[in-house]
């Protein structure tokens, strides 16, 4: 038997991304957003409203950094959340995180998370911000024999049922093969 319940937002996991922009003053803002993802091989896009000091900034700087959050930063990144750049001024200080300006945009990249798209700024509209790969760094922490491994990462997802973060870790399948086993 199924249920109807009032949530519309369902699908899960949706990711924990860190967006990263720099203000007029040269201080750093982030932001957390669950509601982005690729829109092509190359291209990101955030849901994100205009009232957000990080729309504001990306607009200004034509640049900004997604990082993949992770589980060892979940305070951090819940903060981020919580927290309007248009109302703290120092909220980047405040979380005691670190980061290093990215050579490819005019944006920074939060040392402690493990993975970061540098990107472009395109365009924003009804959608939110697009926005150009340029550039990916990662953590060699979180790499095996040269690929990204998942494990490591301990990225998190939003559960959008009990706003529970969740982590992401174990492998279960085998993309563009286990489905052969049907076919």
């Amino acid at each position: 038997m199924r249920k109807n319940i009032k949530t519309t937002e369902g699908i899960f996991p949706m990711p924990v991304l860190m967006i990263a922009t720099y203000n007029e003053d040269g201080t750093v803002n982030v932001m957390n957003a669950a509601w982005g993802t690729m829109l092509e091989r190359d291209e990101v896009i955030l849901n994100l409203t205009e009232t957000h000091k990080t729309v504001k900034n990306i607009k200004e700087r034509k640049a900004f950094t997604v990082s993949i959050a992770d589980s060892n930063h979940v305070t951090e990144a819940d903060y981020f959340g919580m927290v309007s750049g248009n109302n703290t001024r120092d909220k980047f200080e405040k979380s005691g995180l670190t980061v290093t300006k990215s050579d490819n945009v005019d944006a920074p990249i939060i040392n402690e998370f493990p993975i970061c798209l540098e990107c472009e700024f395109i365009e924003y509209g009804n959608a939110g911000v697009i926005g150009h790969v340029v550039n990916v760094s990662v953590d060699e922490k979180v790499m095996t024999d040269g690929n990204v491994d998942i494990s490591k990462v301990s990225a998190i997802a939003f559960d959008p049922y009990t706003h529970g973060y969740y982590k992401v870790t174990e492998r279960v399948g085998e993309a563009f093969k286990d489905g052969l086993k049907i076919k």
